[in-house]
């Protein structure tokens, strides 16, 4: 699936402890999405709520000027975006209570930040399920929901790895991705020894997208760094 645009949705975080904004900030940003905004406390939230206008807000329950539970009320009254309460409330009163209102996750601290990225990312499918575009490049386009590029009207598929590795470009178009976060991204949890792979990988790539592959302009090698996507108009 091609999440890329999910990582563009606004999302609106509220913690009243720093540390775990910041680390919760650091999480989504590693991941890819690009507009976080964060808030302390029931005030500061609804302010930025109103400049924001959230697409998905993750709340803890307890504020020190309220509780997420009434803020969660408060939002939806602007908008019906999903809520995930991320919190230290682990009863199963609260979960109820949360679940009850219309809460669409409820995670008790500590968390995996992996499982973290998972809930987010399959409450943004649910709620935003009919976005898909074509992803434009100089010269084709990437339909990731047929696993294809299309280039001067042939449809030319692409391999499971492929696809791998152009999902996780896409999802950082614009940004380096490293050589070591792309053998993650295709082959798992232990890329250790794929590079030469890996290149053989870009190259068969690079014959897909590109109008004169050994002189690549929509997948480029940043040298000793790792290969970025440069999309068109960008």
């Amino acid at each position: 699936m091609n999440d890329n645009y999910l990582l563009d949705k606004r999302i609106l975080l509220v913690d009243d402890e720093q540390a775990i904004l910041d680390m919760v900030l650091s999480i989504l940003t590693e991941y890819g999405f690009r507009n976080v905004k964060t808030a302390k406390n029931v005030r500061e939230a609804m302010e930025e709520a109103g400049k924001l206008c959230p697409e998905l807000a993750i709340l803890d329950v307890m504020l020190p000027d309220g509780d997420g539970f009434c803020l969660m009320e408060q939002l939806r009254k602007s908008g019906d975006y999903p809520i995930l309460f991320l919190t230290a409330c682990g009863e199963d009163e609260d979960k109820f209570k949360g679940f009850g209102l219309g809460a669409d996750d409820y995670m008790v601290k500590p968390f995996l930040p992996k499982e973290l990225i998972f809930r987010i990312m399959a409450i943004l499918r649910r709620s935003y399920k009919d976005e898909n575009p074509l992803v434009r490049l100089r010269g084709c386009q990437i339909d990731f929901s047929r696993a294809e590029v299309i280039k001067h009207k042939e449809h030319i598929p692409l391999t499971a790895k492929e696809y791998d590795l152009l999902s996780a470009l896409y999802r950082n178009a614009g940004r380096i991705v490293t050589i070591d976060a792309l053998c993650e991204a295709a082959w798992g949890d232990n890329p250790f020894g794929y590079e030469n792979s890996l290149m053989a990988h870009i190259r068969r790539i690079r014959e897909k997208i590109e109008e004169d592959p050994s002189k690549p302009v929509s997948l480029v090698t940043v040298k000793g760094l790792g290969y970025k996507l440069i999309m068109e108009g960008k």
